[in-house]
C-alpha cells in the first residue's frame, strides 16, 4: 500500500511539479487547487503518471474546508503520512504603502494555514509513529527583500515553525524540514522585462533561474527513506545566491 501524500497548491508551478514527482515515485497524491478547474487539472496530471490520487478543491484559509478535506482523504485513501505545505501567495508592496489586507492575506495563507493543516495531519502521523512534513519557504525568508515584508515574514516564520515542530515530534518518528527555493522559472518570472531578468540572473552564481523540477526533486529526497535522519533543516535550492552556514 502506497503512502498517502497531500500537496497544497498543486495545480501549477512548483506545487504541480512536486505532486507529479511524488506520484511517479509511487505515492498516492492528493493535490489541491482553489477552483474546480484547477483541481480537475491536478487529477488529469496525476492520471497521466499512472499513479493513484486526485485533485481536490481547497481554500487553505477556510478551516471548515481544511477539516472536511482531511476527513475525506482519510476515509477514501487512509491517513496522510506525507504533507507538503506549498500553497502561498504574494501581495507585494512597500511597507509604507501596504494595506492591512495585503499583510493579513499573505500571513494567513503562507503561515497560519500551515499551522491548521499540519495540526490536523499530525493526528494520524503520531498514531502511526511515522510522517514526513515539508514546508516550502523561500530564499527571501533568509535574506529579506524590499517590497516583500509580508512575504519574507511569512517565509521566515515557516523556518521557525519547521525547526520548533521538528523538536516537538521527532520522538514520534516524524521528520519536519523546509525547502527554500530561490528564483524559479515560472509564469511570474517569465513575464519580467528583459532588463529585470538580466539583473536577476547576475545575482545568481549559477547564472540561471531554477526549474520547478529542481525543487520537486529536493522535496522527494526529504520525504524518502534516504532522508530519515534529517529533521529540522532548511534545504536552500537557489543557485548559490544565498549560502547558509
Amino acid at each position: 500500500m502506497s503512502q498517502i501524500c497531500l500537496v497544497t497548491g498543486a495545480s501549477r508551478g512548483i506545487g504541480n511539479a512536486i505532486a507529479i514527482e511524488l506520484a511517479t515515485k509511487g505515492y498516492t497524491v492528493i493535490g489541491t487547487g482553489t477552483s474546480i478547474a484547477s483541481a480537475e487539472k491536478v487529477t488529469n496530471d496525476l492520471r497521466a503518471t499512472g499513479a493513484e490520487g486526485r485533485g481536490a478543491v481547497l481554500e487553505v484559509n477556510d478551516s471548515e474546508q481544511v477539516e472536511s478535506l482531511i476527513k475525506d482523504i482519510t476515509d477514501e485513501f487512509g491517513p496522510i503520512s506525507v504533507l507538503v505545505n506549498n500553497a502561498g501567495v504574494t501581495e507585494d508592496n512597500l511597507l509604507m504603502r501596504m494595506k492591512p489586507s495585503q499583510w493579513e492575506r499573505t500571513l494567513n495563507t503562507n503561515l497560519a494555514s500551515v499551522f491548521a493543516l499540519t495540526k490536523l495531519c499530525l493526528k494520524g502521523m503520531t498514531k502511526a509513529r511515522y510522517g514526513r512534513i515539508i514546508n516550502l519557504s523561500s530564499v527571501v525568508g533568509a535574506t529579506g527583500n524590499a517590497g516583500q515584508t509580508n512575504y519574507a515574514a511569512s517565509k521566515a516564520g515557516l523556518i521557525g515553525f519547521t525547526k520548533s515542530l521538528a523538536l516537538e515530534i521527532a520522538s514520534r518518528g516524524i521528520t519536519v524540514n523546509a525547502v527554500a527555493p530561490g528564483f524559479i522559472d515560472t509564469d511570474m518570472t517569465s513575464a519580467l522585462p528583459e532588463n529585470q531578468r538580466t539583473k536577476l540572473l547576475e545575482a545568481i552564481p549559477l547564472a540561471r533561474l531554477g526549474r520547478a523540477e529542481d525543487i520537486s526533486k529536493a522535496v522527494a529526497f526529504l520525504v524518502s527513506d534516504d532522508a530519515s535522519y534529517i529533521t529540522g533543516q532548511v534545504l536552500h535550492v537557489n543557485g548559490g545566491m544565498h549560502m547558509s552556514s
